[in-house]
């Protein structure tokens, strides 16, 4: 069957990683018909003024899923970020962020394999701000509802169990925060009570970072609020080789967008350097998501075996392929692993 996907570009590197991710996914077999969404982001407000354009939400609407490469999101200035506003106009309230080692990468541990789970539609990203020019006072509200503390925490536990994962950390900080962190590790706790095969504990979130970065092998599923889940991101992508190599999901009740979840990097747009292994891992979420299993096993089997025999890696990894020769590689051993299969 075929399936119908919006396609995100992005800008700086974007265009690229998408380029070889695609042409790994050629490589699967899977019938995708690409609905191409070129200008967003800044190539989208010279045109319609806005940086998140609505007919591209109506195409994710109309599909139900995206594949998203990087998206430039100026500092201190300019529009709010395209991602933000992805996740929250289409309520992808599931920040779903895989982080598992890959053979080859040097670095600390090699045995790493959680998931963070992060609320992703409210929390101090839900932008609700004060500032007073006069004592020149700026105040942030962290907004915690009880409706999406138990939506990600649920959603948490039922894909921990769909897949076989052992256990469920709570990261909070309900030692000070008694009231917002406080009902999200109630809520938890409550929710726990409902999954008796998964095991559950919780960790104040300056302890969590320290645990991660000492003992991640103890650690499985994640879930925590917005903000305390972009920083334990990023922390454990880092356990595995950097923003680089991870992939990234923003899932709701009707719909999901797929992201690289590292930066343009314009630094080296178009000059084929940049490594796609994010938005490759990330397209194998896609795929699962897509109930196209065997094809995902292929490309995390292809993946893996490209780093395993690093004949073919980008500068980033030690390499001197090419975004696309690493590309063809991978794609590569992703047709031998079907053919195994």
């Amino acid at each position: 069957m075929a399936h119908t996907v919006t396609l995100l570009p992005g800008d700086g590197i974007g265009p690229e990683v998408v380029e070889a991710t695609l042409h790994v996914l050629d490589a699967t077999g899977v019938e995708i018909d690409w609905d191409w969404q070129e200008k967003v982001g800044a190539a989208a407000m010279g045109t319609y003024g806005t940086p998140l354009p609505d007919h591209i939400l109506d195409s994710i609407r109309e599909h139900g899923v995206a594949l998203k490469g990087p998206i430039t999101t100026p500092v201190g200035k300019g529009f709010r970020s395209v991602n933000v506003a992805l996740r929250q106009r289409l309520d992808l309230y599931a920040n779903v962020r895989p982080c598992s080692s890959l053979p080859g990468i040097e670095t600390p541990f090699d045995d790493v394999d959680l998931i963070i789970f992060r609320e992703n539609t409210e929390g101090l990203y839900a932008g609700i701000e004060n500032y007073d020019p006069r004592l020149e006072i700026a105040d942030s509200i962290a907004r915690i509802t009880r409706k999406g503390s138990e939506r990600i925490i649920r959603f948490c536990f039922e894909y921990a169990q769909r897949e076989g994962r052992e256990l469920v950390t709570l990261a909070h900080k309900a030692n000070i925060l008694k009231r917002s962190s406080g009902m999200f590790l109630r809520i938890g706790e409550e929710i726990a009570g409902d999954f008796p095969d998964v095991a559950f504990n919780d960790r104040i979130i300056d302890n969590m970072c320290m645990q991660l970065v000492m003992y991640p092998e103890q650690y499985d599923c994640i879930v925590t609020t917005n903000l305390f889940g972009d920083i334990l991101s990023d922390l454990a992508a880092g356990l595995v080789g950097g923003l680089g190599v991870v992939a990234g999901a923003n899932i709701g009740d009707d719909y999901a967008v797929f992201e690289a979840v590292h930066g343009s990097a314009p630094d080296i747009a178009g000059q084929g350097k940049a490594n796609p292994t994010a938005l490759i891992r990330t397209a194998e979420m896609m795929l699962r998501h897509l109930d196209e299993k065997e094809a995902a096993d292929a490309v995390r089997d292809g993946l893996n075996t490209s780093y395993k025999q690093a004949e073919h890696l980008t500068p980033d990894v030690g390499g001197e392929a090419s975004t696309m020769d690493f590309a063809q590689y991978v794609a590569d051993n992703v047709a031998t692993a079907l053919a195994r299969s």
